[in-house]
């Protein structure tokens, strides 16, 4: 359940996909002339990035490597085809106010990007819960531009008029233009608020100004320059005497080790001591064998050589 939470914030806020990652601004800046239509825009593409990460788990153990993204481009635009009709059919208005953007989603790198970099490497129910939050981020983010350019540019809200008859509706706020400035300005202020420490320190009171860049001046700035220094230099001194200890205590388990394969060629084994004595007692057994054939041809060659000097004689 935790780990379903963090994909939600992470996908909402943390990395939220049009004011953190900047992804999907064609529809962002095309279809938020009015909030219902930022509205609409951003659920069609949350059910199509929640189905489309499911089916693309799914079938993550079927798809080949280097077939991956063609493979995801087929089941996103299958998964669009589908919305798109239903939404031809049950609010054909909406459709027409959409438009093109609608077949558009099928390449958007929000879909590409979470089914190649979490459904095609998790399982089913976190690639839902991964595509939930990235889904309900972008919708979050396109009704926000809705709402400001609507109440600005028109002074409605929902279709709803909410400022007085005399208000002069700014008609720039409804073009491309006036979307790219809103923007540009609501990015600038969830940083505005979010971003407090941009140092690459972690702990804040380790720095002159306590780590917030909000409050940064001129000679803060060389002072938090200097702590940095500072910090950075301990930190690699750090390294390096851990690898210095790391290098010695090698070394001396390398030679431990020489010195144990040393000793243990040198010293004999008692398989050593085994083998000696039965080596000299097969020496005896030999020497007294070949001693006893000796002794026992001996009288046999006396026999045959008497049995030859009498034939000789009788020859004579």
């Amino acid at each position: 359940m935790k780990k379903a939470l963090k994909q939600l914030y992470n996908g909402i806020l943390k990395e939220n996909p049009i004011f953190v990652l900047m992804l999907g601004m064609c529809p962002a800046l095309a279809t938020t002339t009015s909030a219902a239509n930022g509205l609409a825009m951003g659920l069609v593409t949350t059910i199509v990035l929640v189905l489309s990460n499911l089916f693309i788990s799914l079938l993550r153990k079927l798809i080949p490597e280097k077939l991956r993204i063609p493979a995801f481009i087929i089941v996103i635009a299958s998964l669009v085809t589908m919305i798109q009709m239903l939404v031809q059919a049950l609010f054909p208005s909406l459709a027409e106010g959409l438009g093109l953007y609608i077949p558009l989603i099928t390449v958007s790198c929000i879909l590409l990007g979470r089914a190649e970099a979490f459904a095609y490497r998790n399982d089913p129910l976190s690639s839902v819960f991964d595509g939930l939050g990235t889904g309900l981020g972008f919708t979050i983010g396109l009704t926000v531009i809705g709402i400001v350019r609507e109440i600005i540019g028109a002074g409605t809200f929902f279709g709803l008029r909410i400022l007085p008859a005399f208000y002069e509706p700014f008609a720039i706020f409804l073009l491309p233009a006036g979307a790219f400035f809103v923007l540009a300005s609501l990015a600038a202020l969830r940083n505005r608020f979010s971003v407090k420490e941009a140092s690459g320190i972690e702990e804040g009171e380790k720095l002159i100004c306590g780590g917030n860049c909000k409050a940064c001046s001129d000679y803060k700035c060389v002072e938090n320059r200097e702590a940095i220094a500072r910090e950075n230099e301990r930190i690699i001194e750090e390294a390096r005497l851990e690898r210095e200890a790391k290098a010695r205590q090698l070394a001396a388990l390398k030679a431990e080790e020489e010195n144990r394969k040393a000793a243990a060629a040198l010293a004999p084994t008692e398989e050593s001591f085994r083998r000696k004595p039965q080596t000299k007692k097969t020496e005896q057994k030999k020497i007294e064998l070949a001693a006893e054939t000796e002794v026992k041809s001996q009288p046999e060659t006396k026999a045959s050589e008497e049995s030859d000097k009498k034939e000789e004689d009788q020859n004579a």
